[in-house]
């Protein structure tokens, strides 16, 4: 059906079958593509062809293999991008000072995105937050700094931005030990990290933009103090 070394023409035109389908509007999130025989007869491809693309297709995140149901578009490209960026960052292409960075370029443009398009549910939502961040324990507080800022970039409203900051924060969380940890039990920057988290959420509820470039400015200042400090360690 196909002769040997054609596998990436192969692969191709499993992704764009897919594309097309999609364009089509024959296939979307949570929908079943069809068996691996079909997409060999369709494509004019071997089903080996077709395996492979597929196994390829769920390392990316394009759709996940469900044993005994079949093959479903999904779209969740988070691991994917973690992954790479956790590769990238082992063979110092990246750094902890340029994933700040970006971090801090991306958190302020979910915030000021957020104050423009966050709903007075999403906004009671990060009050109840910040008040349990305020009295919760420090175990607790971990957790609670993370779904903070999650929610900002869910309230933003854009896709790229939620993802790539999840991400992000995954990849600092994977290679530094307990660097959130490590701030909120420190009472100085701890304090300082209240007054930048405060000062976002009351920059969404009164829609003040400077108010918000202030407070993002002032949390990844802690931030990148704690990231030139020696004694953090890497996992």
């Amino acid at each position: 059906m196909e002769e040997y070394g054609t596998q990436e023409k192969s692969y191709m035109k499993v992704i764009n079958y897919i594309k097309k389908q999609i364009r089509l509007g024959e296939l979307s999130i949570g929908g079943k593509l069809p068996a691996e025989r079909e997409l060999s007869e369709i494509l004019g491809i071997s089903r080996n062809s077709v395996r492979e693309a597929i196994r390829t297709l769920d390392n990316m995140g394009v759709i996940s293999s469900q044993q005994g149901a079949g093959n479903f578009l999904t779209g969740n490209f988070e691991n994917n991008l973690v992954e790479s960026l956790s590769m990238m960052f082992l063979l110092n292409q990246i750094d902890y000072r340029q994933v700040s960075e970006l971090r801090r370029a991306l958190e302020m443009e979910a915030l000021m995105l957020a104050i423009d398009n966050i709903t007075d549910e999403e906004i009671q939502s990060l009050v109840k937050i910040i008040s349990q961040l305020e009295a919760d324990t420090e175990a607790n507080n971990v957790v609670l700094d993370k779904k903070m800022h999650y929610n900002i970039a869910l309230a933003s409203k854009n896709t790229l931005i939620i993802n790539i900051l999840q991400a992000l924060s995954e990849v600092l969380d994977k290679f530094i030990v307990d660097l959130r940890r490590e701030i909120l039990s420190q009472e100085d920057s701890r304090k300082i990290l209240m007054e930048a988290h405060n000062g976002m959420i009351e920059s969404l509820i009164t829609r003040d933009k400077n108010l918000a470039y202030e407070s993002i400015n002032k949390h990844f200042g802690i931030i990148d103090e704690k990231l030139k400090d020696n004694d953090l360690k890497m996992i």
